[in-house]
């Protein structure tokens, strides 16, 4: 049977209908094409970090940066990216990570120094420099790591010598015994691509003959093509600015950033002392002999001596910028950088999405909204793309979403725990109202009947953003009666970019916005707002579909609609979000699966609860709906409202109920 579906401009289209009077528009379009405009065949080297820096510099606008090192287990992956998020929030200009030979660094594994250095910079959108050394390793294998880190959109890379596995060093007869011989290869074989790095020893290389002799070989890795210089940890101030002034006075004019090292425990620094070959001064060792025990009391003082020490390097006007040592925590690095003025979290966001920094996506400022909680997800599934839309979404005619089959990649899983999940979404549920309460509580930040808060849910895995927050006591309401909502923003009519709530863009702008709901809901509920949509065409746009592809839309030809938009002195207008109806038959597949791998898969098979979460996935439908008259106040919870009335009606008195709304 072939029904009439009404588009939003009033014409007719036709769709073939399967038994529940659902149409079919494009079920299969799940497995086809997607939208791709602006093509970026070689990555942009334009924005490059020694350039960051010297703008920086210039402008006298301080930075700091932070080193972080790969963890030994996919647990500490998953945290780690977690304080990546967290640590980006105070602007560092850029992040490095450690080589470890030991850990197979160059390899796929989740825990490689290869993959926790791209994940920073794709999925974190953190500016990243890549360790490498020379340590057991013939130059085919160092080009191979190069090559691979240029294809992963790595654009820096540290290039040392390393740390000998044994007592002493042993000659690589076919690799590189000396950082300066890393050095020039890789100008060799990848000539200006990659900015590189070099370390340098404010008090020396314990191997080296003696201090004037390292700083000789230090001008040596410079004149090869290194861009600038991280220090050695130290201890005292002055210690680095004579290096500075002695590297100056020998002809090394690139950048020099002081290693940072706040003291955070006892044995810590025992292990770094010891590593690095240095003495602890006598004034520290008086401080921190009486309170080794005391790890609290060390890390306070560690804190302040850092930040004493930080100073002085500032006020001397010859550091423009800080690197920090974190040993992969966060608390004490967090507390030096408060103290000296350089954690500044803006508000502002460049575009109402979370970025990637890979050079290939430069261009990239448009998006489906359907993602927007799960950017990271969104990026992995394009990461094949050739072409990024820019200014605008583009036709259908461009590369496919890719699969997602692994909803357990290190940098997609969830920060919380097993037992954390069934805490806040329920050890036992006992019918669909228990997930109703879940929903509920999540949207509240209520404790739930066991005491416990939901603070994430499997498309959201952290709490409510700032802007959903305006619309807390209306999501509160239908999440109540079952409209499961996992995507909503309010309508928003040329509010200032600088708006701390819904800005974003540069200063002296407006942005709008489309009101904008995306929710789960049975197919009772369904059935009534389709009928109720009847009224609010062509004002509301729909698209409802289920597990299997059944799907109703009155898109008019399938078009993608804008429904972020912003408005910038000497700019044309920029629009970042979209709602595609293609695009949302790819997102589909992904929220549906949600709920089976991240929720149903908690429980044992065929338990009540797991059939629960089963009974949903295989019955419920995924609406969005949007409200086009974004300068009037949103008529979407007037519409949910009147599918309740519709509902609650006695029998035979829908009609009625119909007419009257």
């Amino acid at each position: 049977m072939v029904n009439q579906v009404q588009r939003g401009d009033g014409s007719l289209r036709s769709c073939k209908s399967d038994s529940s009077g659902l149409s079919n528009s494009g079920g299969e379009s799940s497995k086809e094409s997607s939208r791709c405009s602006t093509p970026v065949l070689e990555a942009d080297r334009s924005d490059r970090l020694r350039d960051k820096m010297r703008r920086r510099t210039e402008s006298g606008d301080r930075w700091f940066s932070l080193e972080f090192f790969p963890p030994r287990t996919a647990s500490g992956a998953v945290n780690l990216i977690s304080r990546f998020d967290r640590m980006s929030a105070g602007g560092p200009l850029f992040i490095d990570i450690t080589w470890h030979p030991a850990g197979d660094p160059g390899s796929d594994k989740e825990t490689s120094s290869m993959m926790i250095a791209s994940t920073a910079i794709n999925y974190c959108g953190l500016e990243s420099i890549l360790h490498l050394t020379c340590c057991n390793q013939t130059k085919e294998k160092i080009t191979g790591y190069l090559a691979k880190a240029k294809h992963l959109g790595l654009k820096n890379i540290m290039a040392l010598r390393g740390d000998p596995v044994g007592a002493d060093w042993e000659e690589e007869e076919e690799g590189f015994n000396y950082a300066t011989d890393l050095v020039k290869h890789i100008r060799s074989e990848f000539e200006d691509y990659f900015d590189i790095c070099v370390a340098g020893y404010p008090t020396g290389h314990p191997e080296a003959e003696s201090y004037e002799e390292d700083l000789r070989h230090l001008k040596e890795k410079v004149d090869a093509g290194a861009d600038f210089i991280i220090t050695q940890l130290f201890f005292r101030a002055d210690t680095f600015l004579k290096f500075l002034d002695d590297c100056r006075a020998i002809g090394i004019t690139c950048p020099i950033l002081p290693g940072i090292f706040p003291i955070q425990g006892y044995q810590s620094l025992r292990q770094l002392v010891k590593l690095s070959k240095l003495e602890i001064p006598e004034e520290i060792t008086r401080v921190i002999e009486p309170i080794k025990d005391n790890d609290a009391a060390i890390r306070n003082y560690g804190v302040q001596q850092a930040v004493e020490m930080c100073r002085v390097l500032l006020d001397s006007g010859k550091v423009p910028g800080l690197h920090f040592y974190t040993l992969n925590r966060e608390v004490a690095i967090m507390e030096v950088l408060r103290q000296l003025g350089l954690w500044i979290e803006d508000p502002r966001r460049s575009l109402p999405w979370a970025v990637s920094a890979h050079p290939k996506r430069k261009v990239e400022d448009v998006r489906p909204i359907f993602w927007a909680s799960r950017p990271k997800s969104y990026i992995y599934r394009t990461q094949d793309w050739d072409e990024f839309p820019n200014g605008r979404w583009g036709n259908s005619s461009s590369p496919a979403f890719g699969e997602l089959n692994d909803y357990y990649l290190f940098y997609l899983k969830s920060k919380s725990t097993k037992d954390a999940l069934l805490q806040m979404w329920g050890a036992e549920l006992m019918n669909e109202e228990s997930v109703y309460e879940v929903f509920t509580c999540y949207i509240t930040a209520q404790p739930n009947r066991n005491g416990h808060k939901v603070m994430c849910l499997p498309w959201n895995d952290e709490p409510l953003a700032p802007e959903t927050n305006l619309l807390k006591d209306e999501l509160e309401k239908v999440n109540k009666r079952g409209v499961l909502t996992i995507n909503s923003q309010p309508n928003i009519n040329g509010k200032p970019s600088a708006d701390p709530i819904a800005g974003w863009g540069p200063a002296g702008g407006y942005v709008f916005q489309k009101a904008y709901l995306e929710f789960f809901t049975s197919s009772e509920n369904v059935t009534a707002l389709l009928e109720v949509l009847k009224k609010y065409e062509p004002r509301v746009n729909y698209h409802i579909v289920n597990v299997h592809g059944r799907n109703l839309t009155n898109a008019p030809d399938m078009q993608p609609n804008a429904v972020t938009w912003g408005i910038f002195p000497g700019r044309e207008i920029v629009q970042p979000t979209v709602v595609d109806p293609d695009s949302f038959m790819y997102w589909k597949d992904e929220a549906f699966a949600l709920w089976i791998e991240q929720w149903a898969k908690l429980y044992e098979d065929e338990s009540p609860s797991r059939m629960i979460i089963k009974y949903i996935h295989d019955n419920y439908f995924l609406v969005n709906l949007v409200d086009n008259d974004f300068p009037l106040e949103s008529c979407l919870w007037q519409v949910i409202d009147d599918m309740f009335k519709m509902l609650d009606a006695p029998p035979g008195r829908e009609m009625l109920c119909m007419m009257t709304m």
